[in-house]
């Protein structure tokens, strides 16, 4: 009598929820760490060679070398909306399903962003830092002065879901909410979302905050740079809870030194986790370490919904061979 097969290999590369990555042990031999890594490409090349399968996260690129000696890859899950982490051509030629996780971040997200936007106008990280550091002495009706959000105008540049999550939330500040997107939206959402489409000039020089939620692409890298920041207004205030890649940094950090804009408010970063020591210096900007997902019931969300797509991807479970969210063939 033949032995039975071992079931299929699947390498998890970061510790996530203990609970929710048990389902996949259900159907497979499941390999994990217990501590948060750092991987070469060659460690990555290692762990995904004898894998059916992969769950993982924003920080592994995985591209065509990764994948040449991983005869067996069928599947890479990517916990996160965003993908630019994944070769999808490259996975894509080799049969490989990659796939994300979106949706169950929107309203997190939207939260976030519209926090972070908050405490960029009203200077809310850098009063903290001021008074922590003993320098508040005296009442003073000029100490910390920022910028307004109520009756403001709101520039939301990627008109996706998150970004029509954020302009619902600028209704209640009663905000005039501006866009530009690769396409314009249908006038039914744009009624409900309460914005109005504008080109990308228009849209930097009209906004009084300007909030960034659009993909990253090789279209989209540095698309705020020296010339876009000289088309906003020197009061503006800029967000960025989309990619790094998306806003040329040492521009930035010019234009919030020279006075050219009022400040910023960075969740993601061109080389994170490392940061631009030029941003780091500056006081005008706020600074937080990609978290906008970061809620628990969010962040468990999105491991469970990359786990349902790893175990539909490979064939098995209650959606065999047909992932909720593929992101390529």
């Amino acid at each position: 009598m033949a032995e039975p097969r071992p079931p299929p290999r699947v390498w998890v590369s970061q510790p996530l929820f203990d609970d929710v990555i048990a389902r996949l042990e259900e159907y497979f031999e499941v390999v994990s760490t217990s501590d948060v890594a750092e991987y070469t490409p060659e460690q990555i090349s290692a762990a995904l060679s004898d894998a059916s399968g992969a769950l993982v996260t924003l920080n592994e690129r995985i591209g065509a070398e990764q994948i040449v000696a991983a005869p067996q890859l069928r599947a890479v899950a990517n916990v996160g909306v965003g993908y630019n982490n994944l070769d999808i051509p490259a996975l894509s030629a080799a049969g490989i399903t990659a796939t994300n996780t979106p949706d169950v971040l929107t309203e997190t997200t939207a939260d976030f962003g519209f926090a972070l936007l908050m405490a960029t106008a009203r200077r809310i990280t850098e009063a903290e830092r001021w008074l922590r550091e003993g320098h508040w002495r005296q009442w003073s009706f000029q100490t910390m002065l920022g910028a307004d959000l109520h009756g403001g105008t709101l520039g939301i540049l990627g008109m996706g879901r998150i970004g029509r999550g954020i302009a619902k939330r600028a209704s209640g500040f009663d905000m005039r909410v501006l866009y530009h997107n690769r396409s314009r939206l249908p006038e039914a959402i744009e009624r409900e979302a309460r914005a109005a489409y504008v080109g990308f000039d228009d849209l930097l020089a009209r906004a009084d905050h300007l909030l960034l939620v659009l993909p990253y692409s090789k279209q989209s890298h540095h698309l705020i740079g020296a010339k876009a920041l000289a088309g906003m207004k020197p009061t503006a205030t800029l967000v960025n809870i989309a990619r790094g890649g998306i806003v040329d940094e040492d521009a930035l950090a010019e234009a919030l030194a020279g006075g050219k804009l009022a400040a910023a408010g960075l969740d993601v970063f061109e080389g994170e986790p490392a940061i631009n020591p030029r941003l780091l210096a500056l006081r005008n900007v706020v600074l937080t370490p990609h978290i906008a997902s970061g809620s628990l019931a969010t962040r468990r969300a999105m491991v469970s919904l990359a786990v349902d797509n790893l175990i539909a991807a490979l064939g098995v479970g209650p959606n065999a061979g047909k992932p909720p969210n593929p992101i390529s063939a």
